[in-house]
């Protein structure tokens, strides 16, 4: 974790230890060492949010950045498959050949789950316990760094928490999740990523290289 969050999760250092200890009896993901590797980004770095719901309950997908799987990975899961059709269409760019947004990092983009840890085959098993309380200080002192930050929310829950956390309705990118259960509700053709370029020149700022 870069320093420049420090700060941000200094307040809720008792809950973090009592969350890592109520789970550290049960196997969970993604491993410890990567639970807050999002925030390896330097806080003064981010230049967009994409907001998950919590990691892969898949063994060897989640890898601490939302919706990334690792390079060595065979098999895309079903949401990130979803997404990459969308990127296809809304950029014009080829398929990716590997899911890891490694890349996506690199040029700012804060890949945040907002529950960080979850049990094997059970999504979701981890809300309520506390993380969000820790990614809800994490988001509203990205929306007070920086108004301008786009946060993309796939799915209704996260576009609750974007709002609830003081994002502004024009930087709040929604619609439905790329889960294969809601993306032909409105997420195929919402074009998320040109989208937000939009947004960023238009505040004349530089927009994000979307290429993987």
């Amino acid at each position: 974790m870069h320093p420049s969050w420090e700060p941000v999760l200094a307040p809720h250092r008792a809950l973090i230890d009592s969350l890592l200890s109520q789970i550290a009896t049960q196997e969970y993901f993604p491993e410890s060492n990567q639970i807050f590797r999002a925030l390896e980004l330097p806080m003064e770095k981010v230049r967009v949010i994409i907001l998950g719901q919590d990691p892969y309950p898949t063994p060897g997908m989640a890898e601490g950045l939302a919706f990334s799987i690792p390079e060595n990975s065979e098999k895309i899961p079903p949401s990130l498959h979803n997404i990459f059709t969308e990127y296809v269409s809304d950029l014009n760019l080829p398929r990716p050949r590997t899911g890891h947004l490694g890349k996506w990092v690199d040029v700012g983009v804060l890949l945040l789950n907002r529950i960080l840890t979850v049990s094997p085959g059970a999504p979701l098993s981890h809300q309520g316990l506390g993380w969000e309380r820790v990614t809800d200080s994490l988001m509203e002192i990205c929306a007070e760094s920086a108004p301008s930050i786009p946060i993309i929310c796939w799915g209704k829950a996260a576009q609750v928490a974007a709002e609830k956390n003081g994002f502004p309705h024009s930087a709040i990118f929604a619609s439905p999740h790329p889960s294969p259960l809601s993306a032909y509700r409105g997420f195929f053709g919402s074009r998320p990523f040109s989208s937000v370029n939009d947004y960023l020149m238009k505040a004349g700022l530089d927009p994000i290289d979307w290429r993987l």
